[in-house]
């Protein structure tokens, strides 16, 4: 399993590069060139002769770093981790959201992965510039320097949504202490990438506290229950024309209430092509972060397992069903696990994605 590819695809930029001296400028420049994409960053004090064209130029470094801290997938600070954690202490917001932090010092002796070295990349980022630049990696996560797994690259690399990231630490002391963990994970998204010896006897496993919860579907475990959602549900939705993005989204928020499912699991939304201008549609997909698919006609009428064909759709649209043929496209031609529910201007159904 390779979980050492940081993660750059959250942001809108890439990996920014910080300098402040003549050293850190020749340091920042191999680094720049190695990683594709990057940008190097340069103090107008180390002077002109030393600066390349590309480079962006700052007056402030407290004041660009607090400015752009948050548009890029991670930084590489070549100045001292004392600086560094001055900086970006009052930026820090989440284990799940905030950008890897790599401090390099100014000779390229040592490299530090200072902050969000799993889920934001760091530490295979502190791997990265060490190889460049000829450095030593300095990483202190417990459960890489014991080699043993991390229940947070684990999710990352099954693509999982982290419900309750603050259990996260509960999960990785019981792999470092060998404690063993009783993990619901019925459709094997986790189990795989976790040793048996770190899982409870199967008898322990049919308890109600596990301490993994792998699942699109809602139930009462413990607070300290880690829950990982699978991105795994796909939503047909149909409307009728003008129906705003609150009406929408109040529905789905229902109907995804009533059947037990997560929010968290839903993977994208489908619908017909003729709704691809449709405002309330375009805000739930803007303000949700899940792509819309549009299908055609042929597409919707082409699916054969849809349960609740309608008359009405069929003479005014042209095809016997818009949001359960939807959904099963989307999903890959997956199953169908809630029918047609509507209210008087939306339709929603749910697959299981393949």
């Amino acid at each position: 399993m390779d979980t050492e590819v940081p993660n750059r695809q959250k942001k809108s930029g890439s990996i920014a590069i910080w300098a402040i001296t003549p050293n850190g400028c020749d340091l920042g420049q191999r680094v720049n060139r190695k990683i594709p994409g990057s940008q190097l960053f340069l103090s107008k004090k180390i002077g002109s002769d030393t600066q390349p064209r590309d480079a962006i130029l700052f007056d402030s470094l407290s004041s660009e770093i607090d400015r752009r801290f948050h548009s890029y997938t991670g930084h590489i600070f070549i100045f001292s981790t004392g600086i560094g954690v001055r900086l970006i202490g009052p930026l820090l917001i989440s284990k799940l959201s905030d950008p890897a932090v790599v401090v390099v010092d100014d000779n390229g002796q040592h490299d530090i992965s200072l902050v969000s070295g799993h889920l934001g990349g760091a530490n295979a980022l502190t791997r990265e510039v060490a190889d460049i630049v000829n450095a030593t990696a300095v990483i202190t996560t417990a459960t890489d320097v014991n080699q043993v797994p991390a229940i947070d690259m684990i999710a990352k690399h099954r693509g999982l949504y982290i419900e309750t990231p603050e259990n996260i630490k509960h999960v990785n002391m019981s792999f470092l202490t060998g404690r063993p963990l009783v993990v619901h994970d019925k459709d094997n998204f986790i189990l795989p990438d976790i040793p048996d010896s770190f899982i409870a006897p199967r008898k322990d496993n049919k308890t109600n506290r596990p301490d993994i919860y792998c699942s699109h579907l809602n139930t009462d475990v413990p607070r300290e229950t880690l829950i990982l959602r699978p991105k795994n549900l796909c939503v047909g939705i149909g409307c009728n024309r003008g129906t705003p993005y609150g009406v929408i989204h109040g529905f789905l928020l229902k109907t995804l209430e009533k059947q037990g499912l997560s929010l968290n699991s839903v993977y994208q939304f489908g619908t017909i092509d003729i709704k691809n201008d449709e405002t309330g549609l375009l805000e739930l997909s803007e303000k949700s972060g899940k792509q819309i698919i549009f299908f055609n006609r042929d597409d919707l009428d082409s699916v054969a397992t849809i349960e609740n064909p309608s008359h009405m759709v069929e003479k005014h649209i042209g095809v016997r069903s818009v949001c359960e043929a939807a959904a099963i496209l989307t999903a890959n031609n997956g199953k169908l696990i809630v029918p047609k529910k509507k209210n008087k201007d939306v339709t929603i159904a749910v697959a299981v994605k393949k």
